[in-house]
């Protein structure tokens, strides 16, 4: 074989190896293998998408667990209508109460038409249930139920706050404990003090600490 011949084969062999190797990088790319998050994610009809589902825990948490959670998920609604959501439950079926951003009462949680909100988090409406029976670092069955009777149940991932010292993705996203409430002291308005011993029962009342000289009969 002539070297011209030689050299012509060694390159068409040397394309060939580049060429297998550059179809095999892009096949393990994350956007060719279309990887995605292992939280969960639903879709409802043909507008409302569900992304990012995650049940949160409190700092500290653990195994088997029982205690307030927070639900995180972004909700999407390309309807030209806006889409309401009116429930959600968690594990053993504990309803979530909503607030909004400032922490005052919801009943609903409003998603624009074409337009998005994400629910948990610093800024944003919450999903609070008060007791939620869940396998920290398993799953939980979580359902959503918008106004219109659509309804989807999923089954989200729970994670941990990590805490203010921790880290990870749902940092800050966990339930606050609340504070035990003091009973405040009250007065009663126009209350009298006790009566004194011997004073009078009858007629206009004796301010406290005022003392009484018993009425002594005129001489004739």
């Amino acid at each position: 074989m002539s070297r011209s011949l030689r050299r012509g084969s060694i390159a068409a062999i040397a394309a060939i190896a580049i060429a297998s190797l550059s179809s095999c990088a892009a096949g393990n790319a994350p956007d060719t293998l279309q990887i995605k998050p292992d939280n969960a994610a639903a879709t409802i009809g043909t507008n409302l998408r569900l992304n990012n589902i995650v049940v949160v825990t409190g700092e500290g948490t653990a195994g088997n667990y029982t205690g307030p959670a927070n639900v995180v998920v972004n909700i999407a609604n390309t309807a030209d209508t806006p889409a309401e959501l009116k429930s959600v439950t968690v594990g053993n079926g504990a309803a979530a109460t909503f607030t909004d951003a400032a922490g005052a009462p919801l009943s609903s949680i409003v998603v624009p038409a074409g337009g998005s909100v994400a629910i948990g988090g610093q800024g944003n409406p919450s999903a609070t249930v008060a007791s939620a029976t869940v396998s920290v670092g398993g799953f939980a069955p979580t359902a959503f139920t918008f106004k219109d009777g659509q309804k989807v149940e999923t089954e989200a991932a729970v994670s941990p706050d990590p805490g203010e010292h921790g880290r990870g993705l749902y940092k800050g996203f966990g339930p606050t404990p609340s504070a035990t409430a003091t009973p405040a002291k009250t007065t009663t308005p126009g209350a009298t003090a006790p009566a004194t011993p011997g004073a009078p029962t009858t007629g206009a009342a004796v301010p406290a600490g005022a003392t009484t000289t018993p009425a002594v009969p005129a001489a004739h």
